[in-house]
């Protein structure tokens, strides 16, 4: 008879299991909570201490750290002289283990559990089990997922319980063990402020399979954070539609870290991760709809939409026309999901708002051979360190447009260069490789606009030279925002007098590449 050793802190489908296990000639060795359970369903298990020959102790702290357990778990099969060693110590294999951990993830998502309690919910002898079983996969099975209850069992009913089987199970055990020892480092990270620890795990789980990545050559898959961000796409309620893509994510996530830095009502439409529209209005999200979409009516095609405010009938009724691949929102009103589930693909993401101040501080980003992780540019500037340069100053009205415009500039692929009015961006240059190539295309589209708004430009970064200021001053421009520190500084503080225009600089440059 083969012996299997369950101990769970989840019992889905435990009992169920052990009976099967015993059909197939497994007799049950079992700890703590999970062997009352047994016990209770008239299930014959003996009992851990019974083989250790030692009462739990310590709070259940001390219950299978044990020679009789551990040898039972790493003697090798086919070692003559491990087999020796366990019969001079009358030390029986064991043959399966099936080890669930103490809920610590669960635990520390409750903001009120104190540290001494996240800590009696760090698992000790679990993950020494699931180690020692899964290093020893070539005798032993090991589960520790549930799920697999039911294919274990066929397998083993099948005689499919082979060495290559066993090796996907440890190869599953390990990535559960290495990720819940993660979780626990993020959390004494995060007690004690360490943003930047010598050696870093990013606990993540799988989430979706995606049809392909950027292109359909690529294949690609999404992970969510282990320990949920309440304010991210991977926590979204999907309403309608058909499944994310790749490309959809990344698009969808651009589109709410730039809401995020709006409270009043706010729309953006966004492509290819960079806003193409963006629109605010002290109350009616309506017409902060109408703004972002005027704002660039061609780029919108294929886009996606963002308002921090519940969609209404009117603006799906608006939005209907258009071809859009996602909208997201805070909520959706029952006439405006009537309306847009009638086109079967457009994808609709509830999203709690409210959640957004607590969204990941830190980001990473892959590389060859490593990944880069910075704070995530969450900065808003303040009026208060702005300097005037030039002679000219700025109206009330263009200060407005200025911040405005500085809010979105960050947001923007560098070189960045945004257009705006006070409650509406007028046209955006993203990603050129020098800054006047990106001031031509947001003007550009800007006059295209026809808009009788002031204009102001805001920019991610110095000006190298005069001729941005230039341009922009000949094209209607009345009001700049830069950070200022180029060398040349002067000649275009010189430029923007001579064309009589205010300029700001903010000290504080927001490229994004």
């Amino acid at each position: 008879m083969k012996r299997a050793l369950i101990s769970v802190s989840d019992k889905t489908n435990i009992t169920e299991f052990a009976k099967k296990l015993i059909k197939n000639n497994y007799s049950i060795i079992s700890t703590g909570g999970t062997f009352k359970v047994l016990k209770d369903n008239n299930i014959e298990v003996t009992e851990v201490s019974d083989i250790t020959k030692f009462p739990e102790m310590l709070d259940g702290r001390v219950k299978t750290l044990h020679p009789n357990i551990h040898a039972g778990l790493l003697a090798k099969r086919s070692n003559k002289d491990h087999m020796e060693t366990l019969d001079k110590y009358s030390i029986e294999p064991i043959d399966l283990v099936c080890v669930n951990l103490y809920p610590f993830k669960e635990t520390i998502q409750n903001l009120d559990i104190s540290l001494d309690e996240a800590i009696e919910q760090i698992d000790i002898g679990g993950p020494s089990m699931i180690r020692s079983a899964s290093k020893n996969f070539k005798d032993i099975t090991v589960i520790v997922d549930p799920k697999d209850y039911n294919e274990v069992i066929d397998k083993i009913e099948l005689s499919q319980n082979d060495v290559d089987y066993r090796k996907q199970l440890a190869c599953k055990a390990f990535e559960h063990t290495a990720n819940y020892d993660s979780i626990i480092a993020g959390y004494f990270e995060n007690q004690i402020g360490k943003e930047y620890p010598q050696e870093k795990s990013i606990s993540l789980e799988f989430k979706d399979s995606l049809r392909y990545g950027e292109n359909s050559h690529q294949s690609a898959a999404f992970y969510r954070n282990s320990i949920p961000t309440s304010y991210s796409i991977a926590s979204s309620k999907q309403l309608n539609g058909k499944e994310l893509s790749y490309n959809n994510i990344k698009d969808a996530d651009a589109a709410i870290k730039i809401i995020a830095d709006f409270d009043e009502p706010c729309v953006v439409a966004l492509k290819h991760m960079n806003p193409c529209g963006i629109g605010v209005d002290s109350e009616n999200i309506f017409n902060a709809w109408e703004r972002a979409y005027s704002a660039d009516r061609t780029s919108i095609f294929g886009g996606v939409i963002v308002s921090n405010r519940e969609v209404s009938k009117a603006m799906a009724e608006q939005m209907h026309k258009i071809f859009l691949e996602i909208i997201i929102a805070p909520s959706f009103s029952e006439e405006a999901v009537e309306i847009l589930s009638s086109k079967k693909n457009l994808r609709l993401l509830e999203l709690d708002f409210s959640e957004y101040q607590k969204a990941d501080k830190m980001e990473y980003v892959s590389v060859l051979g490593g990944t880069l992780v910075q704070e995530r540019d969450s900065c808003v500037d303040s009026l208060n360190d702005f300097e005037i340069v030039t002679k000219k100053e700025p109206s009330t009205d263009e200060i407005e447009a200025l911040l405005f415009g500085q809010k979105v500039v960050k947001h923007v692929k560098s070189n960045a260069i945004v257009i705006s009015g006070k409650n509406q961006t007028l046209g955006i240059g993203a990603g050129q490789m020098n800054r006047i190539g990106s001031v031509e295309i947001a003007l550009k589209q800007a006059i295209q606009n026809e808009s009788k708004e002031l204009m102001i430009m805001a920019s991610d970064a110095f000006f190298p030279m005069d001729d941005c200021v230039e341009y922009a001053a000949k094209h209607g421009v009345t009001a700049i925002i830069q950070p200022g520190g180029s060398i040349k500084d002067q000649q275009s503080i010189d430029k923007a007098n001579e064309y009589g225009i205010s300029m700001i600089f903010t000290g504080r440059r927001h490229f994004k590449h």
